[in-house]
């Protein structure tokens, strides 16, 4: 890994010191803020950890062999993974996390899923759901339903809809997909609650991305959604022509678009061009504090965890990503502060 940037990394992902102030007194507490950046790699079932407030990396060696779709748990100090391994098809959780603080380290799993997985994409959580995006082929994909209990990962349905799945996200209870090989992005409203049983369904709404050549990863914060757009996935050029769009006020714009409408290029701001080194954004992640996208570029020199500043004031276009850190195969981010 190149590791010539991380300090860098660091000053841009962290959150330095929050204050309050004591009803009874003029003296102000001080509290640290903690913020890592996970990162999921197809060479490899390791997870790199960036703790962007101590400026140090961690090399986590799992039980899996390739990985894509991360999360990072508080309530039990874990995060949990979706292992695209030949033989290990399954959600795993790796317990007790943040006590890791050499270089590298290897874990055994410590909850694992049934073995149902096949090509999973991303995964996205609420409450106790953990939601698998699994593409099927280019016109299927599945949502697999796992209920995180009682130190278990059980499959609670699996919902198959008409359209190839990739990236994923919760806001409130509906969940966002972005439509593999196409520009547009769905919603199905009250996930959880309309789906209690396997089923074949069909998305509440579908609108285009207008700019966008064919979308990946998706990431929400603070009212802002981010989508990535690897327009060609191979060829002369592909290393460099990807990008990510900024949507400020989200879901006004969204719900002001009509179903199989489009999202005018005029209300979004986009970053691409050969300066930004994004030729295939497979996973994005945004910290709205910092106004920051993390991008997974699996693409451009192999794979770069990649990072954009002020992403929403600074215009978009042509920018040069103020960190670029190499790391093979990397597919899929989680970005957590507290």
């Amino acid at each position: 890994m190149n590791t010539k940037n991380i300090l860098v990394l660091g000053m841009i992902g962290i959150f330095a010191l929050t204050s309050c102030s004591d009803d009874d007194s003029d003296d102000m507490m001080q509290e640290e803020v903690s913020a890592n950046l996970y990162a999921t790699s197809h060479a490899n079932g390791d997870v790199t950890r960036y703790n962007l407030t101590t400026n140090s990396v961690t090399t986590i060696s799992t039980s899996a062999s390739d990985a894509e779709g991360i999360y990072y748990s508080p309530d039990d100090d874990s995060f949990t993974l979706a292992s695209r391994g030949m033989t290990q098809t399954s959600l795993q959780t790796y317990v007790g996390i943040s006590d890791i603080i050499t270089a590298t380290i290897n874990l055994t799993v410590d909850i694992s899923s049934q073995p149902v997985l096949q090509n999973p994409r991303d995964l996205a959580v609420n409450g106790n759901f953990y939601v698998v995006a699994d593409s099927q082929n280019a016109n299927a994909g599945r949502f697999f339903v796992f209920e995180k209990s009682n130190g278990s990962l059980t499959l609670s349905r699996t919902i198959t809809t008409d359209f190839s799945v990739w990236g994923i996200e919760f806001i409130g209870n509906d969940l966002y997909a972005v439509v593999d090989n196409t520009n547009e992005l769905a919603v199905f409203t009250n996930f959880l609650s309309s789906n209690t049983a396997d089923a074949t369904v069909s998305a509440s709404k579908r609108i285009a991305i207008e700019g966008i050549g064919r979308t990946h990863g998706i990431a929400f914060d603070g009212g802002t959604l981010i989508m990535s757009d690897i327009a060609a996935a191979s060829g002369p050029g592909a290393d460099t022509d990807g990008g990510f769009h900024v949507i400020t006020n989200f879901m006004s714009k969204f719900n002001a678009v009509a179903n199989g409408g489009t999202l005018a290029v005029g209300q979004q701001i986009r970053y691409a061009g050969a300066a930004t080194m994004m030729g295939n954004p497979v996973n994005v992640e945004y910290d709205a504090a910092s106004d920051t996208v993390y991008v997974a570029e699996l693409a451009n020199g192999g794979g770069r965890v990649l990072a954009f500043g002020n992403v929403s004031t600074a215009g978009g276009g042509n920018a040069t990503p103020a960190i670029n850190n190499s790391l093979s195969g990397v597919s899929s981010l989680y970005f957590y502060r507290g």
